[in-house]
């Protein structure tokens, strides 16, 4: 089956095999003359990412590269790729990779024309508007994996490399004008990296679909990004080269990432601070901990994950939900616990701090406290 399209929601998306060879045309789209591709370090030297240079060079667009991004993005790449942008001279940002690469470019579109420092943009109250949004850049942005779905995100997840702490850089303008969604780009994924960024878009369904808040169109793109996973991610996993599935992954991811303006909750909560201080994989420790998170939320959440099991075509309602997901974690090498992913001496109380100040906290279903959330972590050891 051809699965080629174009999507206006959320935003303009160029869905399909091969259709990386209309970077130039996303660009102009964009109004973007004179671009900086901003991907990272294991990127830069990639086919994939040769070619799509090779594109642009060949339409007159130029052949700039910023690669050094970190696997978790920090300030410090900030300021790196804000200092290129602006002595390149150049007019938008062709963001391309997972989700450090798309995060780092979305920031640099947007900091690069800022007087006013980083963390005044972070994701409180109404800080986006202190940025002047007509000094911010346009973005294209080109997904390399199936997880994160920052391709059509309002916002940044960025470390402070100072206090090891994730913050949320958002304004509505993070949304890129065009996106190229081309699954052949993702074929050359190794399978651990399939399963953490498969297990992330997973990760944001289920949260989204639980959180509390009222959102119904959420609520049914988290559903059906949950079967797309369900059916494809075993798939991808089992042969990379399956286009089919790639490409169903690719579309669980962005609806995944549209889902969570519902809201997100524990899972993620805890991942921010562990992947800030530990530097785990984002999607995996997202996996590690979503077995704990889903007993810790039962008293709220056992109907609703009934109602989409039975979506799923999983026997056995919520008890039966949460066995597959021990199951399809097990069937990935996730390892079961914190302690397996390679975190020793883990600083409980630090963690729990870093978890209730992280945003994430507020679409729980269940009121997350000291005590509770410290236990919930012992949980994940």
């Amino acid at each position: 089956m051809s699965i080629t399209a174009n999507w206006s929601y959320p935003t303009n998306i160029r869905f399909g095999a091969g259709r990386i060879s209309e970077i130039a045309e996303a660009c102009a789209a964009a109004g973007i003359k004179k671009p900086l591709l901003i991907t990272d370090r294991g990127l830069a030297d990639m086919d994939i990412t040769t070619k799509t240079l090779d594109f642009l060079e060949a339409a007159g667009l130029g052949r700039a590269i910023f690669a050094d991004v970190d696997p978790n993005p920090n300030e410090k790449n900030a300021e790196a790729g804000v200092k290129a942008f602006n002595e390149g001279g150049h007019d938008g940002v062709v963001a391309f990779g997972g989700g450090s690469g798309l995060d780092l470019g979305k920031l640099v579109a947007f900091l690069a024309g800022q007087t006013r420092p980083l963390w005044d943009f972070e994701d409180i109250g109404d800080w986006w508007t202190r940025a002047d949004a007509d000094a911010i850049a346009p973005i294209v942005a080109v997904p390399t994996t199936a997880g994160t779905g920052s391709e059509v995100g309002r916002a940044s997840v960025i470390t402070n490399s100072v206090t090891e702490e994730k913050k949320i850089i958002f304004h509505p303008k993070f949304l890129p004008a065009v996106v190229i969604c081309d699954p052949e780009l993702t074929v050359g994924m190794p399978k651990f990296i399939t399963a953490g960024t498969g297990l992330d878009a997973f990760a944001h369904c289920v949260e989204a679909f639980c959180s509390p808040h009222y959102h119904p169109m959420s609520q049914g793109m988290a559903l059906e990004g949950m079967r797309l996973v369900k059916e494809y991610l075993p798939r991808a996993y089992a042969d990379g080269a399956d286009i089919e599935a790639r490409a169903h992954m690719m579309s669980a991811a962005a609806m995944g990432a549209t889902a969570f303006q519902k809201g997100l909750g524990a899972i993620h909560a805890l991942s921010h601070p562990i992947g800030a201080i530990y530097h785990t994989h984002h999607g995996t420790t997202n996996a590690v901990c979503m077995p704990a998170v889903l007993q810790f939320n039962k008293p709220a959440i056992e109907d609703v994950i009934t109602q989409a099991a039975q979506y799923l075509g999983i026997d056995g309602g919520f008890d039966g939900f949460c066995a597959y997901v021990d199951e399809l974690n097990a069937s990935m090498g996730i390892p079961k616990t914190l302690t397996d992913l390679g975190i020793e001496n883990i600083d409980v109380d630090r963690v729990v701090a870093g978890a209730l100040n992280d945003p994430s906290t507020g679409g729980n279903p269940i009121e997350m406290t000291a005590e509770n959330t410290k236990a919930l972590l012992l949980a994940c050891l």
